[in-house]
């Protein structure tokens, strides 16, 4: 089985994975033949086959396409008019009037519909990050919870497979004419441990299709279960974090970009008080002229240019457009305000639990984890001795395994807060936590 990836590699797949998709050279199955354990590999195959994170790059795209748009004039006018029956005038009859026109926008208009249009796209791109880092998480999340789930059916598995090994020893006590009852509660402790077992491997099927469903991996066969590990304790520092949120989160970045957005259509509500230009072109086809030939310039097409302008003279209208794009700016900005205090107050509740999953990881691997594991053997041996009874055999071991467990559980627990540290600051904390770096 594949080990967990430190924390860097995290963030360093993270950052590559756009480069894997954009060159296409890194291809994984999608038919139900991933195999990966590694954290590594999970991310790549998320990042790279995730239909949400192909759809939220499809709509950057799409943003993008809006620039050239936004840039281009108004589409030249033209118009025809063939008169049905003729205006006679002194040089001759009218035939056909062919006028070409353009608008023209008031300077700065299309300026700043280009910068609005940019500035979209650059929301679309970091809801695009955001995407991307919200998938990682869900998948290293599940992927830790999923080596959990291994360590415990491991750790089950052979806490039952030592009640089925002690059972023979009660049975033949049984036999000299011992009491029946520790074999009954032997058998009771083997039934709730199989069930806890059972209760187990359904976790792993509903953990690995949660996985398969983020990898966009087919079929239905069970993923391989990781090796989990224990991580080293971290206690990043809140402030230093808080600060790369603010720098790094493409939530906090989209919104910023949204509100650039709204103060650029606010600009563009001010311009529309200016008038737009309208310039053109006039061609007059005349036929041939059956009243006066000899009249001067008998015959003659004539042509001229137009220009022309629209009046702004709904002032109204062009008040409430200001006053919508002010409107607009204000609760931008309050977003903005409110998500930054969501986010950190995600930080500090991440580091609160990660503090704890240090706590615990300490206390039951460090510390109750050798005392249980020592009261076990001894009650194993004061069993098969005669020393002691069956009751203190089994809590001894249900003691153990509840502590394994929880050691194990809070081995998960620090990790996936990690998780959900590097992706609020958009950092790894194996690389990006000393002060010397954030003041670089």
């Amino acid at each position: 089985m594949g080990r967990l990836s430190n924390a860097d590699t995290f963030m360093r797949v993270i950052c590559y994975t756009v480069l894997f998709i954009s060159m296409g050279s890194f291809v994984l199955a999608t038919q139900g033949t991933f195999d990966a354990t590694s954290l590594d590999a999970y991310l790549r195959q998320a990042q790279s086959a995730n239909p949400e994170v192909h759809a939220s790059m499809a709509r950057y795209r799409a943003a993008l396409q809006r620039v050239p748009q936004a840039a281009s004039l108004p589409d030249p006018m033209l118009q025809v008019t063939h008169f049905i029956e003729s205006v006679q005038t002194r040089t001759g009859p009218q035939e056909n009037i062919i006028m070409l026109s353009q608008r023209l926008p008031w300077f700065g208009k299309l300026d700043t519909k280009e910068q609005i249009a940019v500035t979209e796209a650059e929301v679309l791109w970091n809801a695009y990050q955001s995407k991307r880092l919200k998938i990682a998480r869900q998948v290293a999340t599940d992927y830790f919870d999923y080596g959990f789930v291994g360590k415990a059916i491991a750790l089950t598995r052979e806490n039952l497979g030592w009640l089925t090994k002690l059972e023979p020893i009660i049975e033949e006590k049984v036999r000299g004419g011992g009491d029946i009852n520790p074999l009954l509660r032997i058998k009771v402790e083997q039934g709730k441990v199989a069930d806890k077992l059972a209760s187990l491997e359904q976790q792993k099927q509903i953990v690995s299709a949660r996985l398969r469903s983020l990898l966009a991996v087919g079929g239905k066969d069970i993923l391989p279960l990781p090796e989990l590990e224990r991580p080293e304790a971290l206690s990043p520092d809140a402030a230093i974090l808080i600060q790369a949120v603010r720098r790094n989160n493409p939530r906090l970045l989209m919104t910023a970009g949204k509100v650039k957005s709204a103060e650029l259509r606010q600009k563009l509500a001010g311009l529309a008080s200016y008038p737009d230009f309208t310039v053109g072109f006039n061609y007059i086809q005349i036929g041939d002229p059956e009243v006066n030939p000899n009249t001067p310039d008998a015959g003659s097409d004539p042509w001229g240019v137009t220009a022309s302008m629209n009046i702004p003279l709904w002032f109204d209208k062009n008040e409430a457009t200001r006053a919508e794009a002010t409107a607009g700016i204000r609760a931008e900005k309050n977003t903005y305000a409110d998500q930054l205090n969501v986010l950190e107050a995600e930080i500090h509740s991440s580091l609160a639990r990660l503090d704890d999953a240090n706590r615990r990881l300490q206390l039951y691997g460090d510390e109750l984890l050798g005392l249980a594991e020592q009261a076990a053997d001894n009650s194993r041996v004061s069993y098969e001795s005669g020393r002691t009874g069956i009751l203190e055999v089994i809590d001894s071991e249900r003691s153990l395994l509840d502590l394994q467990l929880l050691s194990w559980q809070a081995a998960a627990d620090a990790w996936k807060q990690r998780v959900i540290l590097e992706t609020l600051a958009n950092l790894s904390l194996d690389e990006d936590m000393s002060p010397e770096v954030q003041n670089e």
